[in-house]
């Protein structure tokens, strides 16, 4: 990047190798990631011990010596640029905590497309502060100080790093902020799918809170992509939107059938990223809003999302997830499995309640092939499950398993949001001997 013909040690050397540090800490704080740096507190722009390594620069005294913290500052950079390469979590300014400077706002409307650092953006799009009012509402953030809102055909996006042909989920919280209906267009690109997004509706909102974590899938089909959520809405307000909080993505890898149980991911242990500070879980939307879906081997066979839960807020029956059906009939999920026609199989699964307030009588339907079965359970909303069998006949070479709930279910808080029964550890097996099981 910098040379000089100067072969002494004396001062006008050290000046140019001070301009040469200088201009490589100006390339690190204009290309590497933010979590490097403080948009917030110009007196903190670089971390404490980048700003050991350019004072001790300074005092150096030989060329090689300066070369070599030349070479230190230089890793450095490489070190934040693979950063952008990111792991199961947040994306880089995924929680958007790092805001535009105030020049670049009006009010609370950002102006200029690059103002959020690691985002671009374009459309009607407000930087929000949580606690901050909106007419009687009061716009909370559960993830931090910050979000952002998409107005009128408002959008943001940031490319990634990710290995190309490999299967991964998105997952973000959203909160509705109009009366009217919202929705949400999630996509990716490059995409070698034609219109392989998902428009997901924001009119009914499920958690208590007024926010929801919704899920979307997708495979990768370059090694660099473009990560786009977009508002496709019009309202006579510009402002009217939902609000967007903490993206993160996740690598999915794709279970495949064991000895003892031909349903792929049967225990759910394997789905979308779950932010650690929520605590009312993640939905994962139907089939015909998302093809590939971040529950793997699983196929969301209805009309409403169903919600992925974990141990740490919820209670499941086996392992640290499950999956809640809080769509009544509308939300199923579903898988096709090889089968022997004639042979005998026998399905078993656990249902039960989360220990989120959702009580009553509850009952799970299950299907394979033509063989049906409704298993009731009780709840009183603070956790338990049993064990249900589904012995059935194949009479094809492909079966189609599917679980849904037989009813509604709101929690008992009156907060009227929608809950039910919870599914775990869904088992196929073959059997030799059927009478056995009688």
């Amino acid at each position: 990047m910098c040379s000089s013909d100067n072969g002494s040690s004396g001062i006008p050397v050290i000046f140019f190798e001070i301009q040469c540090l200088s201009s490589r800490l100006e390339y690190i704080k204009t290309h590497c990631s933010p979590s490097w740096f403080s948009y917030q507190k110009p007196n903190h722009l670089f971390p404490s011990h980048l700003l050991l390594l350019l004072s001790l620069s300074f005092s150096l005294k030989t060329k090689a010596t300066m070369y070599r913290a030349s070479v230190l500052l230089v890793l450095l950079c490489v070190t934040c640029t693979v950063a952008f390469s990111v792991p199961d979590g947040l994306l880089p300014n995924g929680d958007f905590e790092y805001g535009p400077k105030p020049w670049q706002m009006k009010g609370t409307v950002v102006k200029d497309k690059n103002a959020i650092p690691n985002w671009e953006i374009s459309g009607f799009v407000e930087y929000i502060k949580s606690g901050q009012k909106q007419g009687d509402m009061l716009l909370v953030v559960p993830g931090g100080a910050f979000a952002v809102r998409l107005g009128n055909e408002a959008s943001i996006k940031q490319k990634i790093k990710v290995t190309q042909g490999k299967f991964y989920s998105i997952t973000f919280n959203v909160a509705r902020t109009c009366a009217q209906e919202e929705k949400l267009n999630v996509s990716v690109s490059p995409n070698k799918e034609q219109n392989d997004w998902g428009v997901l509706p924001m009119q009914t909102m499920y958690s208590s809170n007024g926010w929801d974590t919704y899920a979307w899938a997708f495979v990768a089909d370059a090694p660099e992509v473009e990560i786009s959520i977009h508002n496709p809405g019009v309202e006579e307000d510009a402002a009217c939107g939902p609000l967007i909080d903490s993206v993160a993505l996740k690598l999915l890898s794709n279970p495949s059938r064991l000895r003892d149980n031909l349903i792929k991911n049967g225990n759910f242990e394997e789905g979308p990223y779950v932010f650690p500070n929520t605590d009312w879980g993640v939905l994962i939307p139907p089939k015909i809003e998302d093809d590939h879906s971040p529950l793997p081997g699983w196929i969301i066979d209805s009309l409403k999302a169903i919600k992925y839960i974990d141990r740490e807020h919820f209670t499941v029956p086996e392992g640290k997830r499950a999956v809640e059906l809080v769509g009544g009939k509308e939300s199923a999920l579903s898988q096709v499995v090889k089968t022997i026609p004639k042979k005998t199989y026998v399905l078993t699964f656990s249902v039960g309640d989360s220990n989120n307030g959702c009580a009553g009588s509850m009952a799970v339907e299950a299907y394979a092939g033509l063989d049906r079965i409704q298993v009731p359970y009780v709840s009183n909303g603070k956790g338990g499950f049993k064990v249900a069998k589904f012995k059935f006949t194949a009479v094809s070479t492909r079966t189609r398993i599917m679980l849904l709930s037989s009813y509604y279910h709101m929690k008992s808080d009156n907060s009227g949001s929608l809950c039910g029964p919870v599914i775990d550890n869904v088992r196929l097996v073959s059997v030799r001997n059927p009478r056995r099981l009688l």
